[in-house]
Parts: C-alpha cells; sequence; structure tokens
C-alpha cells in the first residue's frame, strides 16, 4: 500500500499529537469497520467511523464505533437540536473534503460541531480513519477529543 500524506496526517504532525498510521488495501471493496479492523489485526470496537449529519442549525460529525448504529435521537439531543440525518454520499466531499470511506474527523475542510460517544473513553486508542482509503489512524480518544474540540455522548443504542 503507498503510504500517502493527508490532511488528517499533516495536522496531526503539525499539533506533535502523538498517533501512528496504519494502511489496508481497500482494493477488494471490504471498507466497512469490521472489514478494516479485520485487515488491521485490530478489535472491532476499537475502529471508530465517522458520520456527518445536517441538523436546522448545520452539519454536525459524529464518532461511533464501527459496529454500532448511530440513534440519531439520542445524536440530536446531544446537539441539542430537533433532529439529525446522514448527509447523502454525494454531499461528503465537497463538505468535507474526505470521501465515503476515507472520512477523517479531523482536518475536514471546515471545523464542524463534533461529537464522540462515549464508548472511546474505555479505550487506550481508537482507530479513525486516516484521510483516504486505505489509511487508518490510532490514536487516543483524550487526544482527538481535545483537536476537534469534541462533546463525549451517548451517541449508540
Amino acid at each position: 500500500m503507498k503510504q500517502v500524506k493527508t490532511n488528517a496526517i499533516r495536522l496531526l504532525e503539525s499539533k506533535g499529537i502523538a498517533h501512528s498510521i496504519l494502511y489496508y488495501d481497500p482494493s477488494d471493496g471490504r471498507i466497512d469497520a469490521r472489514a478494516v479492523a479485520e485487515k488491521l489485526g485490530k478489535l472491532p470496537e476499537q475502529l471508530y467511523k465517522t458520520l456527518v449529519c445536517r441538523s436546522e442549525t448545520g452539519v454536525l460529525v459524529f464518532c461511533i464505533p464501527g459496529s454500532a448504529e448511530l440513534d440519531l435521537k439520542k445524536a440530536a439531543k446531544a446537539a441539542g437540536v430537533k433532529r439529525v440525518e446522514l448527509i447523502g454520499v454525494r454531499e461528503l466531499q465537497p463538505l468535507t473534503g474526505y470521501v465515503r470511506g476515507g472520512c477523517s474527523p479531523i482536518g475536514m475542510r471546515k471545523a464542524y460541531p463534533t461529537f464522540l460517544d462515549k464508548s472511546c473513553l474505555s479505550h487506550k486508542t481508537i482507530i479513525i480513519s486516516g484521510g483516504a482509503l486505505g489509511v487508518q489512524v490510532e490514536i487516543s480518544p483524550e487526544d482527538l477529543w481535545m483537536l476537534t474540540e469534541a462533546r463525549i455522548s451517548d451517541l449508540i443504542g
């Protein structure tokens, strides 16, 4: 796998935040969290996916365990809005600069309000997208929380 520098990785390096870059081969099309965890030899519950949503106040970003589903009512409550809905795949790159399967909560085109599921605190490190297909970043949840100014919330059902 070709090693790449993404916006997310550049930002982590510029801030001096400890992280590890993990690469996997996405060419088989298996890019869901369970498959990526398997390819990396990591626990599926350690891999967090980034979901981008829209509310009446604008775009919101949620990071939850890859094996879980975002509870939209809990997400809305955490964000203090009436409702949230996932954005369409075609909207993802124009809003974030990232593609489906390579969307990182770090280094988006704009700093959107970000929410981390509280389960992240039970891990020493979590794995998030590194900003491109085939690239993941292992980082402490505390560092991710501080860098993204995220709110820790109960987001899964």
